[in-house]
């Protein structure tokens, strides 16, 4: 029968200023605007009531034997596992709603914040929570009603103070050598990090030693709390209104006589603070070569140029740093780790308007290493264009990107566009665009040396890994010896939510809602006509006690793959992975170089759904089969479909109006 599960706008909601802690004492005199909230519709709750009972009557008794499998995850060593994970390998449909639910209230207040209050303080806080992670509780300094420029300045030092005085807070029971070792080592992290380490011994056995005591720091030592409420006080330069004050302040101001070095162009106010320089850009154009001299920079308008260390620390004491761009077609050409890196501290990016060109060498662009770095870009066709560890990636922190509008680029090569490392919590955020993302074919992946020994780079069967575009992965070490299991690393959450647009995606191995070793990666695309191009453990599919999701809604979508294997909801030792597509959209599934659309191996559990249209599957195999005590199931809720296997129609009895049982765990429904 058909499904009803569109998941578009369900309901728009006055609300008045105040979502939530920290920020829910405003004592400004002004009268703050109302806006709205949105909220979209859950489908994973409705989807699995029309899954359920073909689950009970023909995998009733191989579920109950594959969750026994995973419930072995809390023993398995790795430290610092999130309880997101933890709960869906105990209950997966229920860990797989509190995942949807996540994304969706990332996506609600992302949209409910444009017109009106600084949503981004909140928006950490929601982030952040997917961590089991909370921040201080601070009094908000309230916006100046008035419109004189020094008592803007005031507001903005205030500010400054504030969130200075929460880092200093958060880094108080950390010695001068634990902090310098924190900043340091995170450029080791961007350069040196792997989710499997295959031969634990020498220097690697080393290195997993000094990021097992990053992390460790950073869990135990580093008062994240009081440096997330920095974060939150910082995010109030984040108010439109507030922004769109500034230009008529400094109307008819003359220019400084003195702009401080590396900085050209019209400069209308420079002012020395304890926490570093406030610089003032003109409206026209800018050329700024930052360093830890700068503290917060508000650009005006006009086709700047930015160098050096953006929104970013250079050293182990300045940890807090802010620009603010208004208007232009700007150029960002950051320093590796200093564009947007949270490195000991906080780095905000905030542009308004503009075509704006991001180049993120490795480790910036939205990145978090013991801190919270932000990008958020209000609207223009941007281009972000990284090497790896960008676009919203983290290890023992907070990456962020928000794009509100434009047809938006973004290019990785790996571990970035919404990537979770350990302790991490990476996100890309994008509300409206017909976007780009890619993400990959630069490093190549391990899986060659069994599966393309004679292939070379570029060629058909030759793989790259990604790790990227909502993936979240820990750090394993493949040995049975204990000592050296004790430095496992359980994974973070990596999340890409797009919420409208004809977007496109492609990537290499473990990406769009991938996840690896106690990880977990979340795809949410809510509306358009989208291609969905990945490799090997894409679209929902992991391994080693990942957690992965991947959801569209609406559109006639595209999905393919390089393969050569899982793909579409596909589990790998004790995985959970949950692929699904919303709507009546006529889908095409092209994995004919792939498998999956359902697999899962090795005491995993994995679904793939697909809730109505005409649809059309290609595959190798899959489409719910299991093997070693799993458990997969593939549904196809409504439509007339065709089912291809290779170049010929489906001679496995797939088929419209079929159900079929794999009597090693899997189940085929179409209805």
């Amino acid at each position: 029968m058909a499904s009803s599960l569109g998941a578009g706008l369900l309901i728009l909601t006055l609300v008045g200023c105040g979502l939530g802690k920290p920020f829910d004492g405003e004592s400004s005199s002004r009268q703050e605007p109302v806006y709205l909230t949105v909220a979209f519709q859950p489908v994973i709750a409705k989807l699995q009531k029309q899954a359920e009972s073909d689950l009970e009557r023909h995998l009733a008794t191989q579920q109950a034997s594959t969750l026994k499998a995973l419930s072995t995850a809390e023993a398995f060593p790795a430290a610092f596992k999130r309880s997101v994970v933890l709960n869906a390998m105990r209950n997966p449909w229920a860990g797989l709603m509190t995942l949807e639910n996540h994304g969706y209230q990332i996506a609600e207040l992302a949209l409910s914040g444009q017109k009106s209050l600084p949503i981004l303080p909140v928006l950490i806080e929601v982030l952040e929570a997917g961590m089991d992670r909370s921040s201080d509780s601070v009094k908000p300094i309230p916006i100046p009603s008035s419109t004189t420029l020094e008592d803007q300045l005031s507001f903005i030092e205030a500010l400054l103070e504030q969130a200075h005085q929460l880092r200093e807070k958060a880094l108080r029971r950390l010695s001068q050598a634990e902090r310098q070792f924190l900043f340091d080592h995170a450029e080791l992290i961007v350069e040196d990090f792997s989710p499997h380490i295959s031969d634990p011994s020498g220097q690697t056995m080393q290195q997993a030693r000094a990021t097992h005591r990053f992390c460790q720091l950073i869990n135990e030592r580093l008062d994240y709390g009081a440096l997330m409420a920095a974060a939150q006080v910082l995010a109030r330069f984040s108010d439109n209104e507030w922004l769109q004050r500034q230009p008529a302040l400094f109307q008819g101001r003359k220019a400084v006589l003195t702009p401080p070095s590396g900085v050209t162009g019209e400069v209308l106010l420079v002012r020395e603070t304890p926490y570093g320089l406030i610089v003032i850009g003109g409206p026209g154009p800018n050329s700024y070569d930052l360093d830890s001299r700068f503290a917060l920079v508000i650009d005006l308008g006009g086709d700047d140029l930015y160098r050096g260390t953006i929104a970013a620390a250079t050293d182990a004491r300045h940890g807090n740093s802010v620009v603010l761009d208004l208007a232009g077609q700007d150029t960002y050409h950051g320093s590796p780790l200093g564009l947007a890196t949270g490195r000991l501290g906080v780095g905000l990016l905030m542009d308004q308007a503009g075509d704006d060109v991001y180049l993120l060498p490795q480790g910036s662009g939205g990145t978090g290493f013991a801190g919270l770095g932000i990008l958020r870009d209000l609207s223009g066709n941007d281009q972000y264009i990284g090497d790896k560890f960008t676009h919203g990636a983290a290890v023992g922190g907070l990456g962020l990107v928000m794009d509100v509008a434009g047809q938006d680029t973004y290019a990785s090569f790996g571990y970035a566009i919404g990537f979770g490392g350990p302790l991490g919590i990476g996100a890309v955020v994008d509300l409206t665009g017909d976007d780009s993302y890619q993400c990959g074919d630069r490093y190549p992946s391990s899986y060659n040396t069994a599966d393309a020994p004679d292939d070379k780079p570029g060629g058909r069967l030759f793989q790259y890994d990604c790790f990227g575009i909502g993936a979240g992965s820990g750090m394993r070490l493949l040995t049975n010896d204990s000592e050296h299991q004790s430095y496992n690393l359980a994974g973070g959450l990596g999340l890409v939510i797009d919420v409208a647009g004809n977007d496109r995606y492609h990537s290499s191995n473990f990406s769009q809602g991938a996840a690896y070793f106690f990880g977990a990666g979340s795809k949410l695309d809510l509306a358009g006509n989208d291609d969905h191009d990945a490799a090997r453990y894409g679209q929902a599919a992991g391994a080693h006690y990942g957690l992965g999701l991947f959801v569209d809604v609406q559109g006639d979508d595209h999905y393919a793959s390089t393969g050569p294997w899982y793909n579409g909801g596909a589990a790998w030792d004790r995985s959970v992975m949950l692929c699904i597509d919303v709507g009546q959209g006529n889908d095409v599934y092209d994995f004919q170089w792939s498998s999956g659309l359902g697999r899962a191996d090795h005491n995993a559990w994995s679904v793939f759904l697909d809730d109505g249209g005409m649809d059309r599957y290609l595959a190798q195999n899959g489409m719910g089969m299991a093997t070693d005590n799993s458990m997969s199931a593939f549904f196809d809720l409504a439509g007339k479909d065709e089912y291809v296997t290779g170049l010929q129609p489906s001679s496995s009895g797939r088929d419209n109006g079929r159900t079929l049982v794999d009597p090693a765990g899997g189940l085929f429904v179409d209805r």
